[in-house]
């Protein structure tokens, strides 16, 4: 059955089809049939396709919203263009599956959208006002469309971190203000963090009580997770993606009186200060040049250049020896995300200095090949492996799973 995943943005809508049923998923067979976006919605938006193994097409289309955006890409589905032989119509599209940001404590998987959910979803807008807004957007959109007999399942980020324990996703601030607004630790990248867990088992032969990782999502976003005995224990990122690790244009970790102590120094509200260091921070704000690991690794002749990069590594290194400590040891490290997946010389990076935690980076296999993969030696205490994610691919078989009743693994 051919199902549409969807990710909203505040100024775009992400796309892809991907065909699947329960026997499929069983045996990884799921058939990625078309993906895409549309970036910019405007006068001028960026549509962009691209279809099986084909080469991508890109051209500009005015679509000032995500209903018209959806629209659009429904159509594109169904016509000649895009070749697709099994979607003639959207009649061919058999459910569909939103990322969602947040769902806060009141979701702890996957779930059918119904109007309580969308409701409960909406709420969470407090927790992610820069983020859940377009998920709810995306999803009143596909119901107008499609209609509410359609299946649709919201699959959340923060999902996969439910089993963070209290003393782990509490923030030490007066209980009251848990007990009031829920201010704690949710976590993000939970599906990112989820499907490299699986895979993992996967390519080990293991079950999930015997998965004890340290798991690395590095992207432009970033985070890491400490997931024993297959479950989430604790995660870099806070109530908001902001916590944690250094990324291409946020802090991560800093010292929380700094807002106050900008926003003096400045002149500026406390929301810019938020601003300030969820988009002109991270690398970006050090080097001064760009949040973007590929340029940055160019640039070897700026010194700010090569200090973002330094401090990038030695974030992460630092997380990863914290959960080392917080899980009593793992049995193996996870790279995945656009840097965690292609950059050789950040993971090795990161991992100098962890010797004592039994890491062996093994050069060839760092520096070559693609695709799931071990790249440590096969002696390392501490294996370290290359896992590149799918989280649309979960979301299609989570979707699945919520249209007949299966139950959701980890």
């Amino acid at each position: 059955m051919n199902i549409l995943v969807l990710n909203a943005g505040s100024s775009s809508l992400k796309f892809e089809v991907i065909a699947t049923d329960l026997q499929q998923m069983e045996q990884d067979r799921d058939q990625r049939l078309c993906k895409g976006s549309v970036e910019s919605l405007g006068e001028e938006a960026a549509f962009s396709t691209h279809v099986g193994a084909g080469a991508g097409h890109k051209q500009t289309v005015s679509l000032p919203d995500i209903q018209s955006a959806l629209a659009h890409i429904l159509h594109w589905i169904s016509s000649d263009d895009s070749g697709i032989s099994s979607i003639k119509g959207p009649k061919d599209i058999r459910a569909v599956g939103h990322r969602v940001v947040h769902g806060g404590e009141f979701f702890q998987q996957s779930i059918l959208i119904d109007e309580d959910v969308l409701n409960a979803i909406e709420q969470c807008i407090q927790l992610a006002p820069l983020h859940n807004p377009a998920s709810v957007e995306g999803i009143r959109a596909a119901r107008a469309f499609f209609g509410t007999t359609l299946p649709e399942v919201a699959v959340f980020d923060t999902a996969f971190h439910h089993t963070i324990p209290e003393h782990a996703y509490l923030y030490a601030v007066p209980y009251e203000l848990y007990d009031d607004y829920r201010i704690r630790r949710y976590g993000f990248h939970g599906t990112s963090h989820r499907y490299v867990a699986h895979r993992y088992r996967v390519l080990r032969g293991l079950d999930r009580s015997q998965t004890n990782i340290i798991s690395l999502h590095l992207g432009n976003g970033c985070s890491a997770a400490a997931i024993q005995r297959g479950v989430s224990v604790d995660t870099s990122m806070g109530m908001t993606p902001l916590e944690g690790l250094v990324m291409g244009t946020r802090s991560g970790d800093i010292d929380p009186a700094l807002v106050g102590v900008i926003a003096g120094k400045k002149g500026i509200s406390a929301h810019d200060v938020e601003l300030l260091l969820n988009k002109e921070s991270g690398m970006l704000g050090i080097s001064g040049l760009s949040g973007d690991m590929r340029q940055l690794l160019q640039h070897r002749d700026s010194p700010k250049a090569r200090l973002a990069v330094d401090m990038f590594c030695y974030r992460a290194r630092k997380y990863i020896g914290a959960y080392l400590a917080a899980m009593g040891g793992a049995d193996a490290l996870i790279f995945t995300g656009g840097i965690g997946e292609n950059s050789p010389e950040v993971r090795s990076r990161i991992c100098e200095g962890l010797e004592w935690a039994g890491v062996r980076l093994h050069r060839e296999r760092n520096l070559e090949g693609s695709g799931e993969r071990q790249i440590s030696t096969d002696e390392s205490k501490l294996a370290a492996f290359c896992i590149p994610t799918d989280e649309e691919l979960l979301i299609a078989r989570d979707t699945v799973r919520c249209m007949f009743g299966e139950p959701h693994p980890s």
